[in-house]
């Protein structure tokens, strides 16, 4: 599983198509009969669910500017590797690569930016 999987994962993110599939999956009393549309999957309140997680973590996490802090919040290895790992995986730049401060600035604002691709509810100020 790659590291942004287990970002999803830990934060909620599920099949989107899974109320999909199990209502194309069950069997119908009569085939004539119109099966119901499913229903949307709403987002993912991803700021709601960090707060909540950092309100009973004993460290002071500041995980709205901190790649580090959002992934030990979310009990992710947050060492050089595994930061490396994940900007590779979303296609950080090789110059910022070469400079741990300016890759995980990068990486946090990369990180949000695809939580709100897959679903997730971040406010634009996080965003910018």
């Amino acid at each position: 599983m790659s590291i942004f999987s287990s970002i999803l994962s830990k934060l909620g993110f599920g099949n989107k198509n899974a109320a999909f599939d199990e209502a194309a999956a069950a069997p119908s009393a009569d085939s004539a009969a119109p099966v119901a549309a499913p229903t949307a999957i709403s987002s993912v309140d991803v700021v709601a669910k960090l707060e909540g997680m950092a309100s009973s973590n004993t460290e002071k996490l500041n995980w709205k500017a901190s790649i580090v802090d959002l992934m030990k919040l979310l009990g992710i290895d947050s060492s050089l590797t595994a930061r490396k790992e994940l900007a590779s995986e979303l296609g950080c730049p090789a110059d910022k690569m070469a400079d741990s401060a300016q890759m995980n600035m990068w990486l946090h604002k990369a990180v949000l930016q695809k939580l709100a691709e897959n679903g997730g509810n971040i406010p634009a100020e996080l965003l910018d």
